[in-house]
């Protein structure tokens, strides 16, 4: 079994966006441990017996990645797309969980989905999502950071690799965010 290098990764990477479907059955191997580390991150967030779980979410976030046409850029990239693939899975699934529970359009689910997530933690989790959006507005690097931090556990330089910008440029966004974010989410619930 081939070990995971960044130019291993990023050469697989090229190969899938230049349609070798091989490349794309080589890498899933390579990245899924991480993957799961950083859908795992998602996950732990969730309360107890949340029913969403790990291998589900990075099983639905390869299949969003399948389906595109990314540009991909390096290994750094490629978890940060990913990172944000799942950010979005769990925010669809929350507003889907509120949209319900508030008197929306009854559908049929199975059991264990029907209980995946809190109405309180899907609030939370849309609320952040707002949050992010206005922040993106007013300054969308340091939203990037947040998202490539905080959803897709990228180091500090990672992140700094993947916006392309120093890493105590991403230190100060990084602070700045976080303190942004605690501010508006507070405001928010009072």
């Amino acid at each position: 079994m081939k070990t995971l290098s960044a130019d291993n990764l990023t050469a697989l990477l090229v190969e899938w966006r230049e349609g070798d479907e091989a490349a794309l059955e080589s890498l899933m191997p390579l990245v899924y441990d991480q993957l799961r580390s950083i859908a795992h991150r998602y996950v732990q967030r969730e309360r107890a017996g949340h029913t969403l779980q790990t291998s589900a979410l990075v099983n639905e976030a390869y299949l969003r990645l399948a389906g595109q046409n990314v540009v991909w850029e390096n290994r750094a990239h490629f978890f940060a797309v990913t990172a944000k693939v799942m950010r979005h899975i769990l925010i669809d699934h929350a507003r889907r969980r509120r949209y319900t529970k508030h008197g929306g359009e009854a559908r049929q689910v199975p059991m264990e989905e029907a209980s995946a997530m809190s109405l309180e933690r899907a609030a939370e989790l849309i609320a952040l999502e707002e949050a992010l959006d206005e922040l993106a507005e007013l300054d969308s690097r340091k939203s990037r950071v947040v998202e490539l931090r905080y959803f897709g556990g990228l180091s500090l330089e990672e992140t700094a690799e993947v916006l392309q910008v120093s890493l105590m440029t991403v230190r100060r966004d990084w602070r700045a965010a976080k303190a942004w974010l605690y501010r508006r989410l507070k405001a928010e619930a009072e």
